[in-house]
């Protein structure tokens, strides 16, 4: 099939409602990555967004609304500590992981008895599922595995052909998948890190668990509550090593592996031989996570076979960036000292 990548203007907007109540698929932009759109309701609809993306079935997909209103038709329960977080954070970057009502068919939630719920801040994503009149499944609009999206370009590279249309809303503002969360009695379980930070859900909640799957690996046969905690993710073509320590470590662990098609991801005020080939990805975590998938895209696109990464921060943000490069690089991570 053509893929259009489209503007998103009103017409454009109604254009890709229609193809989702239809039971197709779309991508769409948000403030975090470009997500691929369908009826959360539809089991024919939802079975297209695993085939395009070649995902696995039980890696359940999050489901997008558009207002506060709508999150009643999608649970059995809403606790008491689920409304005051959503209340201080939606709209924005956060999912909450709450019991499913009947209406979530199971492929939807990904054979679980509870559902990923959010709603964006992104005005065009906001503004398509107002006009679909109902909750959007969305995860990310690439191949299963492969770095995430950031900008309609990158769904293109990856989907074109698969779907009929992409909402073209410009680079994403955040880079990251929202953080994921659920709740046990005044306790919140983080699941995946983003830009709402451990920090930030301390202001909200007696305590914070960070859950085991953030650092570690997950068995495969496990069972997960939210995209992201299992599967090797994020990961270009290229074959990804973290590196944590100083930069004179990190060079001249580089330096003795390195070869012609050898690039080393580097912050932006580093300073390495120039016999070493590099991609910058910020210098704080704020740009790292914005522009992590993209330079993890770049890699591809300029032959790199072998790219070994600086570690991130992992405060605040940098937790997400550090959580996606672990993945990425299948949890292979050399540390000074060691």
């Amino acid at each position: 099939m053509e893929t259009k990548v489209l503007k998103p203007t009103k017409e454009n907007i109604r254009y890709c409602a229609e193809l989702i109540k239809s039971g197709d698929v779309v991508g769409m932009p948000t403030e975090t990555v470009y997500g691929l759109a369908a009826n959360a309701y539809d089991e024919s609809a939802v079975k297209k967004i695993f085939m395009a993306k070649k995902r696995p079935a039980d890696n359940p997909l999050i489901v997008h609304i558009a207002d506060i209103g709508m999150l009643k038709e999608l649970t059995t329960s809403i606790p008491k500590i689920a409304i005051t977080v959503c209340e201080k954070f939606w709209p924005g970057p956060l999912t909450v992981v709450l019991p499913k009502s009947d209406k979530i068919p199971l492929i939807t939630s990904g054979g679980l008895d509870t559902v990923g719920i959010r709603l964006p801040s992104n005005k065009v994503a906001r503004e398509l599922i107002k006009e679909c009149g109902l909750p959007l499944a969305a995860p990310s609009a690439n191949l299963s595995g492969s770095p995430s999206p950031t900008t309609a370009e990158h769904v293109f590279d990856d989907l074109n052909g698969s779907i009929p249309a992409i909402l073209d809303g410009g680079s994403c503002s955040i880079g990251v998948e929202s953080t994921v969360i659920s709740f046990e009695n005044d306790i919140i379980r983080l699941l995946r890190p983003g830009r709402i930070s451990v920090d930030d859900l301390k202001t909200v909640a007696s305590d914070v668990i960070i859950d085991k799957g953030v650092l570690e690996i997950i068995s495969n046969d496990a069972k997960v509550k939210s995209p992201g905690m299992k599967y090797k993710h994020y990961s270009p073509k290229a074959d990804i090593t973290l590196v944590d320590g100083s930069i004179e470590f990190f060079e001249n662990y580089v330096s003795e592996r390195n070869s012609i098609d050898t690039y080393a991801l580097i912050f932006d005020d580093d300073n390495t031989s120039e016999d070493i080939k590099s991609i910058k990805y910020g210098n704080n975590s704020e740009q790292q996570a914005e522009r992590i998938f993209a330079v993890l895209r770049e890699a591809d696109k300029i032959g790199a076979k072998r790219v070994f990464a600086r570690c991130p921060s992992k405060d605040g943000i940098g937790l997400a960036v550090y959580n996606r490069m672990l993945r990425a690089s299948g949890f292979k991570v050399v540390k000074e000292g060691d």
